[in-house]
């Protein structure tokens, strides 16, 4: 009698490919951020994918896509500044504060450009800033959105987001202003947009919205989903793939030998001798160097780890492992 061999455990692979880097889409309207990273992920049949820094579904522009390892760099993706188009539409406050939301309260006026162009300044800088109730932001646990569609009352802490820019692109009607912001991390255009409207006695929300930048992500260079979509488990696919090192920009980077290498892989710190010294220290400013990130590759340029210069070492704490394990 013929003995069946067990499978076990071990046995199992993880599903799909070991694909490491970033994919800059340029986000269609309709699909949310969570179902452009799935269909990313089907299309280059990589095994783990992330975004850096959700759109809402109606909104269209830059989506960062990190594939395998990349997704040990999405905080510094998501700490980035970025650059929006948008559209704010006077006269209606909206619970979502933007096109898709129910409408809760309705104005006659309608600002003026000069009226605008006055309000903006305090809009401007470091601005104290309450998120949307339909966000992504969690309350105990749960997201602030699921709690609002369930009818819950939602209450979001204000606070301090920094905006480096605003201009008034046109005023193609007296019911809509096109903006154009760039503006730090953690903002929300269209809480902005909202307080304009409240500051300026008319009411308003978003009725369009276009990421046009995220740190080194432009939206010149990014791909339609469609197009990527039609590169379905096709080499085609992987002209679209940037390197692991796209969001680490003004990063200070490190060549480094296969000794040091190796002790970084396994964990272990390095010595930083005057000739990396030089390197790590070019371009940066000022003199204290202590928690400076610097980040390790091979002399073949692929990413060993990320380290913090400490102590007259550089010590790793994100780890890059291109294995096939």
């Amino acid at each position: 009698r013929t003995k069946k061999a067990k499978t076990t455990p071990m046995s199992r692979r993880k599903k799909g490919d070991r694909i490491h880097g970033w994919v800059v889409v340029d986000k269609p309207q309709g699909v949310t951020s969570t179902q452009v990273v799935a269909k990313i992920r089907h299309v280059f049949n990589a095994q783990k994918a992330g975004h850096a820094g959700t759109l809402d579904p109606m909104a269209t522009g830059v989506l960062a896509i990190a594939l395998g390892e990349a997704t040990k760099t999405v905080p510094y993706a998501m700490d980035a500044e970025k650059t929006y188009r948008f559209t704010a539409q006077w006269g209606e406050a909206r619970d979502s504060d933007d096109a898709e939301g129910a409408v809760t309260a309705t104005c006659d006026k309608r600002p003026t450009r000069a009226e605008i162009e006055a309000a903006m300044p305090q809009f401007i800088g470091l601005v104290s800033q309450t998120p949307p109730v339909y966000s992504a932001i969690k309350v105990d646990g749960a997201r602030a959105y699921d709690l609002a569609r369930d009818g819950e009352t939602v209450e979001l802490d204000a606070r301090n987001v920094l905006i480096h820019s605003v201009s008034l692109v046109e005023i193609p009607d007296p019911d809509h202003a096109v903006f154009e912001m760039h503006c730090g991390k953690g903002t929300y255009v269209r809480a902005w947009v909202r307080d304009m409207g409240q500051a300026l006695g008319c009411l308003g929300h978003v009725s369009a919205l276009r990421r046009t930048q995220v740190g080194s992500f432009k939206v010149e260079d990014a791909t339609p989903l469609e197009t990527l979509q039609g590169f379905m488990h096709s080499p085609a696919a992987f002209e679209h793939l940037r390197p692991l090192s796209t969001a680490l920009d003004g990063i200070p980077a490190l060549a480094i030998t296969g000794p040091d290498a190796l002790r970084l892989r396994s964990g272990n710190p390095i010595l930083i001798r005057p000739n990396m010294f030089a390197q790590i220290t070019e371009g940066h400013s000022g003199d204290d160097y202590q928690g400076l990130t610097v980040f390790c590759t091979t002399g073949e340029n692929e990413p060993v780890a990320l380290t913090e210069f400490a102590a007259g070492e550089l010590r790793p704490f994100r780890v890059f492992n291109f294995g096939n394990g």
